[in-house]
């Protein structure tokens, strides 16, 4: 479990500090929570579509799996070499520089982790109010007051308590697995039926359109996304008790369960729809409950409600952190670098999350944005485990308690390679406009980190609008504990005003 306290030595002052408190358990459930939302339940025809068969469908499944899981092996190594929360951000910010890290923090808090978050609430509004309106789409207006309603209540659980946010995640997580292994075993149970005519070979490799090079690389992005998360405890990994150990764990546990999860759910959704009747469903978890579990057919709706309810507070729960880790470094306004004095949590950090979130449902055209999103995302993964191969070079002395074959960075490299050349050459415009809000950041970089002289009076303004921010939110620095603080950045120790409040704390 997570959670943070005031801690302070016998007889000692007062020390407020984030708590290493994430165990194995709550790990495997941020990853797992985090990769499993509403994509396996509702759009698997995506892969089918674009592969032309069954077979290949599954192949593209466990390929997909694959490729996470040699990412999450490179992630595993600069998680415990650069043993910071913030994930991708960070070793960014380490391995090539501020102005890197600027642009790939910049892209998440604008556009990447509320626009995901906006998708999410908004599935999940949308099949909570499936039974009220049946026969038709939920009303925009009721779907998006529901996902409101639900991302500012998981916003006060995530202000208020790590614990109850790591409780949530985990019993959520269970709920969805659950919820895939219902789906598991009635697949079986079909199969021992004799219930798999669309997976023998002469069936499943039926090709009904011959895939380009084109459609399997779209395929692949199809399933990619639906693993999309598999690096989410990197973020958090200052709160894992015992990294070193833990963080390789989690990842060797979840990354595998997932694949496997995820292959067979599809394997049983073949023994119960033909290719075309799957390509026809906008829910597919939704069709094979209706086709297969009769009276129980609602399990499948509210089994995509709780699983999006926890892929929401994941969300929430690691892109908070963040915003923090990126203020702690001075790129981000010093406030997010703050946590409350009695609860531990980063409010001000989750407020911003949650504020960004609610303007994308309100002005964003959300699916649209989602395009982009992708790219972004995947750009990130590559130049991030680019990153380690700069690293080896760069330090080959540093010590790494994990250290991968160079092939798995440069296999993974290579997948990503012809993703994003294929993505660059079909959609040019959404890969442009994607690549457009990241360089917005170069400007607001070198006005707000690298000019470091700025004018008095908006030294003024910055340190008095910290301030009453502090008071609003209640917040503090978090106080390190001698030798095992962690150095900050030059950049935050210049942007960081002190405050009366740390002061008094102190």
């Amino acid at each position: 479990m997570a959670g943070g306290e005031v801690r302070g030595a016998p007889g000692g002052p007062e020390r407020v500090a984030l708590k290493k408190e994430i165990g194995l358990v709550s790990a495997c459930a941020i990853i797992i929570g985090n990769i499993i939302g509403s994509g396996i339940f509702i759009s698997p025809k995506g892969v089918l579509e674009h592969t032309g068969s069954v077979g290949l469908a599954l192949i593209i499944w466990v390929l997909g799996g694959g490729v996470a899981a040699l990412g999450s092996l490179c992630y595993a190594e600069l998680g415990v070499t650069i043993p910071k929360s913030g994930g991708d951000y960070s070793y960014v910010t380490e391995i090539f520089g501020g102005l890197a890290g600027f642009l790939l923090l910049w892209s998440a808090v604008l556009i990447m982790y509320p626009t995901s978050l906006a998708v999410i609430s908004l599935t999940f509004s949308n099949y909570v109010l499936q039974p009220v309106f049946p026969n038709c789409i939920p009303p925009y207006n009721a779907s998006r007051i529901l996902s409101m309603v639900c991302l500012l209540l998981l916003t006060w659980v995530n202000s208020s308590s790590v614990r109850w946010a790591t409780r949530i995640q985990d019993i959520f997580t269970a709920g969805k697995l659950l919820a895939l292994a219902l789906i598991i075993i009635v697949g079986f149970i079909q199969i021992f039926k004799g219930n798999y005519e669309e997976l023998t070979p002469s069936k499943a490799f039926n090709f009904w359109m011959t895939p380009s090079v084109g459609h399997l690389a779209l395929a692949f992005l199809q399933g990619s996304f639906a693993f999309s998360g598999w690096n989410f405890l990197n973020y958090v990994t200052e709160e894992l008790v015992d990294p070193r150990r833990n963080l390789p764990r989690a990842i060797f546990i979840s990354i595998p369960l997932v694949t496997f999860v995820y292959t067979f759910t599809n394997i049983a959704y073949f023994t119960a729809m033909s290719p075309q009747e799957l390509l026809s469903s906008n829910a597919v978890a939704v069709t094979f409950g209706e086709k297969l579990l009769g009276y129980f057919s609602w399990v499948m709706p509210v089994s995509v409600a709780l699983s999006t309810f926890g892929g929401i507070n994941g969300y929430l729960f690691t892109s908070s952190r963040l915003c923090f880790s990126g203020a702690r470094e001075g790129h981000l306004p010093s406030l997010l670098a703050m946590i409350h004095v009695k609860y531990c949590t980063p409010i001000p950090a989750l407020l911003v999350c949650c504020l960004a979130t609610l303007i994308i449902m309100l002005v964003g055209d959300t699916y649209t944005l989602i395009n982009y999103v992708s790219f972004i995302n995947y750009l990130c993964y590559g130049v991030t485990i680019m990153g380690l191969i700069v690293l080896r070079w760069k330090k080959p002395k540093i010590f790494r308690p994990i250290k991968v074959n160079l092939l798995v960075p440069i296999t993974y490299l290579a997948f990503w390679a012809f993703l994003l050349i294929f993505s660059l050459y079909s959609e040019p415009v959404v890969c442009g406009v994607g690549l457009i809000i990241i360089l917005t950041g170069v400007p607001v970089f070198f006005l707000g980190v690298y000019w470091r002289n700025k004018p008095k009076c908006v030294n003024r303004l910055i340190e008095s609008m910290t301030c009453w921010g502090q008071k609003l939110c209640f917040v503090v620095y978090p106080q390190g504990e001698g030798a095992e603080e962690e150095e900050e950045a030059p950049s935050a120790r210049h942007r960081r005003p002190v405050s009366k409040m740390a002061l008094r704390k102190k």
